[in-house]
Parts: C-alpha cells; structure tokens; sequence
C-alpha cells in the first residue's frame, strides 16, 4: 500500500523558512506530500527568501520539485480554490496536516470552521476526520483571542506547536533554530530524522 500524503499548508506568516524547511525534510524522507500555498505565503517567501515560485500551482510544482529534486508524483501543490483537491474530501485519505508557518488570521479561520479556501477546509476534514493537525503558530505577542483559538483547537484534537526554538544545544545559526522547530514537527509525525541531538544525548563533536 502507497505511504499516505501529509498535507503541508504555508500562510503569510513571517518565517517561510520553517515551511520550506520542512517541505525539504518530508520529501527527503521518501513522504508524499501535497501543498497548500496561500497568496500571503508566496509572497512572504519572495521577501524571505531567495526562492522565486511562479504564480500557477502546477508552475510552482514543477519549480519545487526540481528544487529539492523528489521522485515523480512525490509532491503535488494545489491552488487555494481547488475545491476538487484531495485535501478538500475526507474520502481521501491522508496521515496528517501541518500548517506552517500559520497566521494568527488562519488560525482563527480554522478554529472557527470558515472553510473559505482549501487550506482551511483541509483543515477542517483533518479535524472531523480524527487526523493529526499541527498548528505553527508564528506570531508574538498573543492576545486573548489568539489564545482562546489555540485552546478551542487544542481541545478538538490539533496540537498547538509554536515557533519558539530551544537554546540548550548551543545554536550558531538562524538555520539551527529552524531546524529545531522542524524537528519537533517531524516527531509529531513519527518521521525519523538526525537534525539535532536530542536532550540527554551528546552531540556530535565539530570537525577541526
């Protein structure tokens, strides 16, 4: 049986390094992927980053998939008015979604059921469907709103996963800090992965 899709979904939040990151991480671990882009996202992305994606869903698919070079078929990206997607039915299935990194406009979309494009209503069927939802929440600081959304999800199932790094491995790089926060998403998805030692482990000592 084909491994199971996890649905990525990208929001306008600062910090698309954590979603890009994380899409490389997914399809380097042999895992099919189908990702949602907002219009936020994209734009989010030109300014962050170096990545230049083209307007179109299938463009872009094509760009990312020579970009971190992934088998044919691997990852799919959908527009945010497929409503045919698969991600919009619970009749397909999928081992999780993660949406990262995730507005605090998304994250209220969602807790609230707007289902107004498919990376909400993708959501919303992981939700009702009992699958793994990740929120990467990437904003600070929060107001009583943010928080009771974060709570209302919280008790209908999503885990609440901020993009707040750890310091107790000495980091020396904005990439280490990404990858931190990558790696605690990819324990939620019990996919193994070597990006850090992990608490109680030595870490490997630096080359001279």
């Amino acid at each position: 049986m084909a491994e199971l899709p996890i649905i990525l979904g990208m929001t306008g939040a600062s910090g698309a390094d954590y979603g890009l990151r994380l899409l490389q991480c997914l399809l380097q671990a042999g895992q099919p992927v189908h990702l949602l882009l907002s219009k936020a996202a994209q734009i989010v992305i030109h300014m962050e980053t170096d990545l230049r994606l083209p307007g179109r869903a299938r463009d872009i698919q094509r760009v990312l998939s020579e970009h971190y070079a992934c088998a044919p078929g691997q990852l799919r990206v959908f527009g945010q008015d497929e409503w045919t997607a698969p991600p919009a039915s619970g009749s397909a299935r999928a081992q999780g979604m993660v949406v990262c990194p995730c507005t605090t406009g998304a994250l209220a979309a969602i807790a609230n059921g707007n289902s107004d494009n498919l990376l909400e209503r993708a959501a919303d069927v992981s939700l009702k469907e009992g699958r793994k939802l990740i929120i990467a929440l990437r904003e600070t600081p929060l107001s009583v709103i943010h928080l009771e959304n974060m709570l209302r999800l919280a008790r209908a199932g999503a885990v609440i996963l901020p993009t707040n790094p750890g310091f107790y491995y000495r980091p020396h790089s904005a990439a280490e800090l990404v990858d931190f926060i990558v790696a605690r998403i990819l324990d939620q998805l019990d996919i193994p992965h070597a990006l850090l030692p992990r608490w109680g482990e030595e870490p490997e000592p630096e080359s001279e």
